[in-house]
């Protein structure tokens, strides 16, 4: 029995590493622009490989790959880039990353409105000062809440970057990233991110809101990255993380979590075509957010749209929503989910989502039920095909239904994907994932 599992672990690494050169191989073939033949395995220049994934769906994913030698830029400095960024328009530009930029290099004090005091806000706010049935949004300017408002406009104004079109981050080298920074997306085509290590953007002036829930909750801003509007995004081998500061060294005030986190990556605002592979979400709790919201506004913008796939991603030691999804056809497959025991959920299921989840390995400690693997928000169907659970191939729907029998779901998503150029079988995705995902291992 020895003898057959250790051949069946080198059998399932073999595999992963031949993919792992099929998927570079690829990538150089689809390379273009100028210098294409001399700088096959510049990450730069390369472009999203037809068929892979809602990001190659008609015009495809270039990002900046016909940048002539003016329009390409190396940063080190968040100034830099945010220069860089503003730079040229919407012509085609790449911009490379050098070491790791640090948005909020100066700290959160430098943010802070002349005034602020985090002590009068916590002694003017109490709930047992304040009550938990007024929320604070008619406090005036030079209240705690005002000042409090007056810094975080401070800190939005110097952490967000506008990535404009046809534009191409990539990191240069194993170690290239951000800490602090928030990517906008916004009402843009034709980009590419990769090979960064991104360390979650926290907010220095989160808002109690008394009537969050019935103890009151802090809120916070900023997404590592947004994508807001925007079409042919692709996020490819790149790391998202809570970094130096994790949800669990937070403290608590008023009896509830400081939450500093929003988002790693959110999807909204009628945004399509994306495809994130290679990636790694690891240490945090709402990790992506396909479609923000279910008001009707919003269902009219989104509607129709939100198409994204997730491919050959390692998600590792999160809370929930990987992702939570409204309204899109999104495509999961190949992806490694390992779980702690802080674990609550991964595909959340919500308003008319069309989600396709095949051929994704789970490992879930014990005492974790595979049935917490699904969450319904909404009677949605999906389609849970090929997946495992600690190894063995497991009906994601079925467990499920027979864990939480309130929260009935449906099979049959109602559409097939065809945009892939692989699948890889479910017993090698846990090796080929977990060595070859992540910034650092684009090739």
């Amino acid at each position: 029995m020895k003898t057959q599992k250790w051949h069946g672990h080198v059998t399932a690494i073999s595999m992963a590493r031949a993919a792992a050169v099929a998927g570079c191989t690829a990538l150089v073939l689809a390379v273009t622009g100028p210098g294409a033949q001399a700088q096959g395995r510049d990450l730069a220049r390369q472009t999203l490989p037809a068929d892979d994934g809602w990001a190659s769906y008609g015009t495809g994913t270039t990002g900046g790959a016909q940048a002539d030698a003016d329009h390409v830029h190396t940063v080190s400095t968040w100034a830099e880039f945010k220069a860089a960024l503003a730079a040229d328009g919407d012509a085609p530009k790449i911009i490379k990353v050098r070491g790791t930029i640090d948005a909020v290099s100066e700290g959160c004090d430098a943010f802070a409105a002349e005034g602020y005091d985090f002590d009068a806000y916590l002694a003017k706010y109490a709930p047992e000062v304040w009550g938990l049935d007024t929320d604070l949004s008619g406090e005036p300017a030079d209240s705690p809440e005002g000042l409090r408002a007056a810094s975080a406009a401070n800190q939005n104004k110097v952490i967000k970057a506008a990535v404009p079109a046809n534009t191409t981050i990539v990191g240069i080298g194993r170690n290239a990233g951000f800490k602090g920074a928030s990517l906008q997306i916004t009402g843009v085509d034709n980009v590419i991110v990769r090979n960064l290590t991104f360390e979650s953007p926290i907010d220095c002036f989160p808002q109690w809101d008394p009537t969050d829930g019935d103890k009151g909750n802090w809120n916070s801003e900023y997404d590592t990255a947004v994508v807001y509007g925007s079409t042919h995004v692709w996020i490819d081998h790149n790391t998202f993380t809570d970094g130096s500061h994790p949800d669990s060294a937070a403290p608590t005030y008023f009896g509830m979590l400081y939450q500093q986190h929003d988002g790693e990556l959110d999807i909204v605002k009628g945004a399509d075509y994306v495809t994130a592979s290679w990636n790694v979400f690891a240490d945090h709790d709402k990790t992506i957010l396909i479609g923000n919201s279910d008001s009707a506004a919003t269902t009219a913008v989104d509607r129709g749209h939100l198409k994204v796939t997730f491919h050959h991603n390692l998600f590792s030691n999160l809370v929930e929503r990987a992702p939570r999804v409204r309204f899109g056809q999104v495509d999961s497959y190949n992806n490694h989910f390992v779980a702690d025991d802080d674990y609550a959920y991964s595909f959340g299921i919500g308003k008319e989502s069309q989600l396709v989840a095949e051929h994704n390995a789970f490992t879930l400690p014990a005492g974790i039920s595979a049935a917490k693997v699904l969450k319904r928000w909404n009677v949605s169907p999906l389609t849970a095909a090929d997946n495992t659970v600690n190894g063995v191939v497991t009906d994601l729907i079925a467990v499920h239904n027979a864990g939480i029998p309130a929260e009935t779901l449906e099979s049959g998503a109602g559409w097939t994907p065809t945009l892939r150029t692989k699948v890889d079988p479910v017993k090698a995705v846990p090796a080929l994932v977990d060595h070859h995902a992540g910034a650092g291992n684009a090739c």
